[in-house]
């Protein structure tokens, strides 16, 4: 199986980024809000109170919009961006990530290990399939994404561990629903704030794919 083109959802809202001037799916874009003190606050779930502030969900878009001042733009007044704001976004993301594969491994819908994943990937509708970057390439190699799945290969070993309870975790997938969905858009916007905007590129995998 190749690992299949990504779509997105007619329905999904469109909003704009302020750097790029582009108009593009909400999935695809970081939404920010300023707070009652002026200062620029991320809005990883999308559901803080405000006026929105939409960035490209990549690195690059971020730290110009933080260079060039272009919140205060978007805000139309002064605001503070807070030091490091692009790392806390990262960092926000990953932890979103964990918190919906734990969920879902709370739910049944999660599991890890190579023989586990093997099973899971010819049975029940996947969303996902995880594997770690510091993995064994050959490993890695030997499963596939099923079509109509995402893969995700931009978390490290300790970082999929942390989110099933365990010390490292090198393979693993995520059923398709509600959380599926969740960790696949928050795992492709993370891949674009580690600078990875244009793909995992490691064993042959496709390099569209979140």
């Amino acid at each position: 199986m190749t690992r299949g083109g990504r779509t997105s959802p007619s329905s999904d809202p469109e909003r704009r980024c302020i750097v790029t001037g582009e108009t593009g799916p909400k999935a695809g874009l970081i939404r920010f809000v300023v707070g009652p003190d002026d200062t620029v606050v991320p809005d990883l779930g999308a559901k803080l109170p405000g006026r929105g502030i939409w960035v490209s969900a990549g690195r690059a878009a971020l730290e110009k919009a933080v260079a060039k001042r272009m919140f205060s733009r978007g805000a139309k007044r002064q605001v503070t961006v807070p030091e490091g704001l692009v790392d806390t976004v990262e960092a926000g993301l990953l932890a979103r990530v964990q918190g919906s594969i734990a969920l879902a491994r709370k739910a049944g819908e999660a599991i890890c290990g190579y023989e586990k994943v093997k099973t899971a990937l010819g049975g029940s509708r996947i969303a996902a399939l995880l594997q770690a970057t510091d993995g064994s390439e050959r490993g890695k190699g030997k499963l596939w994404t099923p079509e109509g799945a995402r893969w995700i290969g931009h978390l490290s070993a300790d970082e999929l561990g942390q989110a099933f309870g365990r010390e490292r975790v090198i393979h693993a997938v995520v059923a398709a629903g509600t959380l599926g969905r969740r960790v696949v858009e928050d795992a492709a916007k993370l891949k674009g704030l580690r600078g990875t905007d244009g793909g995992d590129g490691a064993s042959g995998k496709d390099i569209g794919n979140a």
